[in-house]
């Protein structure tokens, strides 16, 4: 009697043991991607000017003129160049576009402070939130 239920144990041990996940997990993690569009240069630079200026900021860009786009061009490349040298390097090009992919959420997070601290004393109340999240009245 205790051999099959040995041998019972034992093949679902070895069953269990064997089978594998039904999920399949990412082992990447991946950053959101630079731009909405398709990159391919042969067709436009858009993907390029969402990476290098931020979605944002490159549709401000669409609206001027050569001239106009230049000049605000130059000043970004000042800002871009950290070490004062002339030249902007891979990495100073690099943290710039990081800089431009998440600079929207310090902004996106200080519209939503602004909005959500009603009484404008610098503090966001459990009160204040439910206000504003969900529309109780204080």
């Amino acid at each position: 009697m205790r051999f099959p239920r040995l041998l019972l144990c034992l093949g679902v041990w070895a069953l269990c043991g064997s089978a594998k996940p039904m999920e399949r997990k990412e082992r990447v993690v991946r950053e959101a991607p630079l731009s909405a569009r398709e990159h391919d240069d042969a067709q436009s630079f858009d993907y390029d000017h969402d990476a290098f200026l931020g979605a944002d900021e490159a549709k401000s860009f669409d609206q001027l003129t050569p001239e106009e786009s230049k000049e605000r061009l130059g000043k970004i490349v000042g800002k871009i160049d950290a070490d004062g040298d002339g030249f902007v390097t891979v990495e100073e090009l690099k943290a710039w576009i990081k800089f431009a992919q998440k600079r929207w959420i310090y902004e996106d997070v200080e519209r939503q402070w602004k909005g959500h601290d009603l009484n404008e004393d610098g503090l966001v109340s459990w009160e204040e939130y439910k206000n504003a999240t969900y529309g109780y009245i204080l």
